[in-house]
């Protein structure tokens, strides 16, 4: 078999491969050979068709499948002859086959990039020594505070004020015909200075006392999450049902016990807070050295990137894009953006994080780093708990499906040599430059 490599770029190649006719021959004796055992012919015995007859009647499709076994075995010889590491699917646009001659054909292949030793020792990194103030616990107390409120009818006559709770009916109109954006809508709750309603109406609700009607002119932004609202102007009309205040718990250990059993004090509730916050800047200042050592290394190395792995990484992102819209009931139309857009966007980030991958994986393979099973089931002790479900559930999982579990063991291993990198870096203790909460404690 002849084979010869046409270099596209350093990841992509064209490679010619020429089957010998005498293969060729083989192949098509071999196929009709075993078609004659089972083909059912009129006016012949089980196995006794010439094979004349056979390819007159079969010719089309004994040549289709002797030429995907051809291009299976000749695309696998050369690959190995080569020694390519291939990177997704060939592209092969198969040739008719000619029985008299040998069989040639192209296959363009996308390879891993070689990629040379990468010099991770000693890099100059910078770890922010973020804590957790009091002040960011009185913040999430404050906050836990604001959900906890009740709701209480207002019964005296008083015009609608901010921080209030308004329970209003409205309706949109656009150049005076109802909107289908803005249906009517009853009894619909909405709390003054939130801005879960636009600007203009809240503003036009305020002072507006129970049993009233009022028509409220709203412009919606142009940047407005919605394509159909973006910087339409709409007619309200408003009718205001009831008035409530908001009351808030007392910040004590009543409040802590309702949030739950394991709380029987205000000072267990501060102190759950504060490991939460702290978890939370222990996963920053990880980010952020890992950042770190990506800049690093990317500046020291250069390499094409196959296409194909960049646009497998972008449909990642892009599904997960689309999940999150989805699980608020929203889709990128309704947003007013479409996945093409998304994917003009995102592209470099894709890039970025496949080129990273890849240099992760050089340096695993460079200094042989391997998993113990000590590792292995760290991590599915922390998979596990941050699925909040038992340890048994996740190896389960793994064991009927090994290539996840080979992709699990892989993401252990680059955290593995993150670490390995870090620990060896000249690691400079620093103020962090802003503060800001890390963690949801609701």
């Amino acid at each position: 078999m002849k084979v010869t490599v046409e270099n596209l770029s350093s990841v992509k190649k064209v490679l010619h491969i020429e089957v010998p006719q005498a293969v060729v021959t083989r192949e098509l004796d071999s196929a009709y050979a075993e078609l004659k055992k089972t083909a059912k012919i009129k006016g012949f015995r089980p196995g006794k068709a010439p094979r004349s007859v056979l390819e007159r009647m079969y010719r089309k499709d004994v040549h289709a499948d002797v030429v995907s076994k051809l291009i299976q075995v000749g695309f696998m010889e050369a690959l190995k002859e080569n020694d390519l590491k291939l990177i997704g699917a060939p592209k092969v646009d198969p040739p008719e086959l000619d029985e008299t001659k040998d069989y040639a054909f192209d296959a363009t292949v996308e390879v891993r990039p070689e990629i040379a030793d990468i010099n991770y020792k000693g890099l100059e990194l910078t770890r922010s020594t973020y804590a957790v103030s009091d002040e960011e616990i009185d913040l999430q107390i404050k906050m836990l505070q604001r959900k906890l409120a009740q709701h209480k009818k207002v019964e005296e006559n008083r015009p609608l004020r901010a921080d209030d709770v308004a329970v209003i009916d409205y309706e949109g109109f656009k150049d005076g015909q109802p909107f289908e954006a803005t249906q009517r809508t009853e009894n619909f709750v909405v709390k003054i200075g939130e801005g879960r309603v636009v600007k203009d109406l809240e503003e036009g609700l305020v002072g507006m006392k129970v049993g009233e009607d009022k028509e409220i002119e709203a412009t919606f932004p142009d940047d407005y999450f919605s394509k159909d609202l973006a910087g339409v102007k709409i007619t309200f009309k408003a009718h205001l049902n009831e008035i409530r205040e908001e009351v808030l718990p007392e910040i004590d250990d009543a409040l802590a016990k309702t949030l739950g059993d394991q709380f029987e004090s205000l000072d267990d509730l501060k102190n759950r807070i504060r490991e939460n916050l702290q978890s939370g800047y222990d996963k920053r200042v990880e980010q952020e050295l890992n950042e770190q050592v990506f800049n690093h290394l990317l500046e020291q190395t250069s390499f094409e990137v196959p296409e194909s792995m960049i646009d497998s990484e972008l449909q990642h992102i892009l599904n997960d894009a689309e999940q999150s819209f989805s699980q608020s009931n929203k889709s990128f139309e309704d947003v007013g953006i479409s996945r093409e857009m998304l994917a003009e966007q995102y592209k470099p980030v894709a890039e970025k994080q496949v080129r990273r991958h890849l240099i992760l994986s050089k340096l695993i393979d460079q200094e042989k780093f391997e998993l113990s099973d000590e590792e292995l089931e760290q991590g599915l002790q922390e998979m596990a708990k941050g699925y909040r479900q038992p340890v048994e559930h996740l190896k389960a999982f793994y064991k009927q499906d090994p290539d996840s579990l080979a992709f699990f063991k892989h993401t252990l291993l680059e955290k593995k040599a993150l670490k390995v990198i870090i620990d060896s870096g000249a690691v400079k203790e620093v103020a962090p430059e802003k503060k800001g909460t890390e963690a949801d404690n609701s």
